[in-house]
C-alpha cells in the first residue's frame, strides 16, 4: 500500500494517512515508519530495532563506550548531545518545562510529565495483585514489595532486611545516633523530619480544630482528619512490612519501630530507650517517685493509671460481698 501523494503545484511529498507535507522523499519515508512501526535498522550486538539510522548510530556507542561529549563543569561524558544538555541544568539551574496548572518548573521533561498526573488525577501504573494505581512507575515497584514480602535493602551493621530504601536509612540512625533535623526554637534533634514537624506545635499551645462528635481540640488539622477515622472505623495507614491498619499516621509511626528498632526518646537519668513517648513518661516515675493516680475510696496512689484501675476491682468486690 503506497501512502505517498504529489502536490503537483507546490512539488510537495503528503503522507496520505496525516496529510502532513515533505520537501523530499526519505523524510517522508523516514516518517512512513511512525504509521507502519518498521524499524529496519538493527543492532548487532543486543538486537535492538530503529526507526531511523541516526539513532542506531547514537544506540551503538553504549555498546562501544565512545562518549564524544563532555561536561564542561564536572567534565562527566555523555555518548549523547541530548544526555550532556540535560545533565548541564544541574549545573546552570535551567528548568525549562512548566506546569501549565501551577506554573512549577522541572529540568526533565520526563518530571513534568509525572508532576502533571498531581493535577489530571491520572494514575496509568496498576498493581496486578490488587489493582491499586499509582501515578509513577517507581511507587508501584515499591508497592508490589507488599505483595512479594521483598526486603531488598540489608543493613551492614545487624543485616536486618528492609523493603524501602527510606526505612533502611531511618534504622541506620539507630546505630549512628545521627539526629539530623533540629528545632529551631529548642535546639532538639530528630532522627526524622515528621518527628520534628510534630515537636514543632509544642510551642504554641492553640488548638483551633475541633472534633464534632467528642469535642476533642487538635493542634493541627491533619491530626483532626486522622482523629476523625477512629469515630469512622476506617484505617487507612497500612505498615508496608507486615500490612497492618491504623487510624492515624502517628500510629502507623510509632509501629514501624517495632519494624526498624529505632527507640528516639531517652531517659535523661538511666539513658534507658523508648520506641513511645507514653513508655518514656511512665518509666520517669520510676526515678521521681511520683504517684499521680489515687483511689477516690482509700486515697490510695499509684505511679501507673493501669494499677489503679486494677486497685479499684478490690473495692467493687467487697461490695459485691457486703450486698451478698
Amino acid at each position: 500500500m503506497h501512502h505517498i501523494k504529489l502536490d503537483t503545484k507546490t512539488k510537495t511529498l503528503q503522507c496520505t494517512v496525516c496529510l502532513k507535507e515533505f520537501s523530499c522523499k526519505s523524510a517522508l519515508t523516514c516518517h512512513m515508519r511512525v504509521h507502519t512501526g518498521e524499524r529496519p535498522y538493527h543492532c548487532s550486538v543486543c538486537l535492538k530495532d530503529f526507526k531511523q539510522k541516526p539513532t542506531l548510530v547514537h544506540h551503538m556507542k553504549i555498546h562501544s563506550g565512545e562518549k564524544l561529549h563532555s561536561c564542561s563543569f564536572c567534565s562527566k561524558r555523555f555518548y549523547k548531545k541530548s544526555k550532556l544538555v540535560e545533565h548541564m541544568r544541574i549545573h546552570t539551574g535551567e528548568k525549562p518545562y512548566q506546569c501549565l496548572a501551577c506554573s512549577k518548573h522541572y529540568r526533565f521533561q520526563s518530571d513534568l510529565k509525572k508532576h502533571t498526573r498531581v493535577h489530571t488525577g491520572e494514575k496509568p501504573h496498576s498493581c496486578s495483585m490488587c489493582l491499586k494505581g499509582f501515578s509513577v512507575k517507581a511507587d508501584l515497584l515499591k508497592h508490589m514489595r507488599v505483595h512479594t514480602r521483598e526486603k531488598p535493602y540489608q543493613c551492614s551493621v545487624c543485616h536486618r532486611n528492609f523493603s524501602q530504601k527510606s526505612s533502611l536509612t531511618i534504622h541506620v540512625r539507630v546505630h549512628s545516633g545521627e539526629k539530623p533535623y533540629q528545632c529551631s526554637v529548642c535546639l532538639k534533634n530528630f532522627t526524622r523530619k515528621t518527628d520534628l514537624v510534630n515537636h514543632a506545635s509544642v510551642h504554641t499551645e492553640e488548638k483551633p480544630y475541633q472534633c464534632f462528635e467528642c469535642l476533642k481540640c487538635f493542634k493541627r488539622n491533619v491530626s483532626l482528619i486522622h482523629h476523625m477515622n477512629i469515630h469512622m472505623g476506617k484505617k487507612p495507614f497500612q505498615c508496608s512490612e507486615c500490612l497492618k491498619g491504623f487510624s492515624g499516621k502517628s500510629d502507623l509511626r510509632e509501629h514501624t519501630r517495632v519494624h526498624t528498632g529505632e527507640k528516639p526518646y531517652h531517659c535523661l537519668e538511666c539513658l534507658r530507650q523508648f520506641s513511645r513517648k507514653s513508655n518514656l513518661r511512665r518509666h520517669m516515675k520510676v526515678h521521681t517517685g511520683e504517684k499521680p493516680y489515687q483511689c477516690s475510696q482509700c486515697l490510695k496512689e499509684y505511679k501507673q493509671k493501669s494499677s489503679l484501675i486494677l486497685h479499684q476491682e478490690v473495692h467493687k468486690n467487697n461490695t459485691i460481698m457486703f450486698s451478698v
